[in-house]
């Protein structure tokens, strides 16, 4: 039998009066042998304080081009992106990402890792190990906290990494598809993980995904994208009750709706 997910409760409600992040026209245009390339064009998107947004759409629609400049690391050619009403113009650790890749530190340990964020930031000694005590326990790693990357798996490795942006606090958190590595138990876990701990920390959550059913088990809303240039098709609420089954009705036939708005079904 499968885990269920957790529960959400009512208090994870997001605020609609406190949008976080705002994207304004955003367009993202890349020069090509002598021409020009459109892979964003006016992407507009409002995220609340506490919301869980998943972005969803086929290869090469610009998902990952989308997360570099909500991240500060590529500059839009148009519009902007705003936290918190300021404009955001370069990285910063109130808005931290992970990626697909783990990308630890090799010669580092668990611990090592998940504490190296901190180091320059947080003098007490005694504080930062009791900050990376904490989240070892909230991504069930304490055990292993002496390990080294190539001793855990790869689920463990992505227990890591959250682990290592979450100790940073950020405001929002942004994923890059960061379970499609991981086999099909190891991701279900994951997910249930990334809930919990999204319940207990209470980040804003913008997820890339490429598979239906994650972003449906995961989402306050989906936002549906499309290529050619990239764009958003469709900003779609997810009303289903948590904790959601993948073999309940109204799940698969959501997911049903979401493949056929994929196919362009979407007005």
């Amino acid at each position: 039998m499968k885990p269920d997910l957790k529960v959400i409760s009512r208090s994870r409600i997001p605020d609609p009066r406190k949008p976080i992040l705002e994207v304004r026209g955003l367009t993202q245009v890349f020069p090509v042998n002598r021409s020009f390339l459109t892979v964003l064009e006016d992407i507009r998107i409002t995220a609340r304080t506490g919301e869980l947004i998943c972005i969803l759409g086929p290869s090469g629609c610009g998902k990952s081009t989308l997360l570099k400049a909500l991240s500060g690391f590529l500059k839009p050619s148009a519009g902007e992106v705003r936290l918190n009403g300021r404009p955001v113009s370069r990285p910063g650790p109130d808005r931290c990402v992970v990626f697909q890749e783990d990308a630890l530190f090799p010669w580092l340990t668990v611990s090592e890792n998940i504490a190296f964020g901190l180091k320059g930031k947080v003098r007490d000694r005694r504080a930062v190990q009791q900050e990376v005590d904490r989240f070892l326990s909230l991504v069930g790693l304490t055990p292993y906290r002496h390990f080294l990357p190539r001793e855990i798996s790869g689920g463990m490795k992505q227990r890591v990494a959250l682990a290592r942006v979450l100790i940073l606090q950020p405001q929002v958190l942004l994923m890059d598809e960061p379970f499609a590595s991981l086999d099909a138990q190891a991701r279900e876990a994951m997910q249930n993980l990334l809930l919990s701990l999204w319940e207990q920390l209470s980040h804003t959550i913008l997820f890339v995904t490429h598979d239906v059913m994650e972003a449906v088990t995961l989402a306050d809303r989906i936002l549906v994208m499309d290529k050619n240039p990239g764009r958003i098709r469709a900003d779609i609420p997810v009303d289903l009750k948590r904790p959601r089954h993948s073999d309940a009705s109204e799940f698969t036939r959501f997911c049903r709706m979401l493949h056929e708005g994929l196919r362009g079904q979407f007005i």
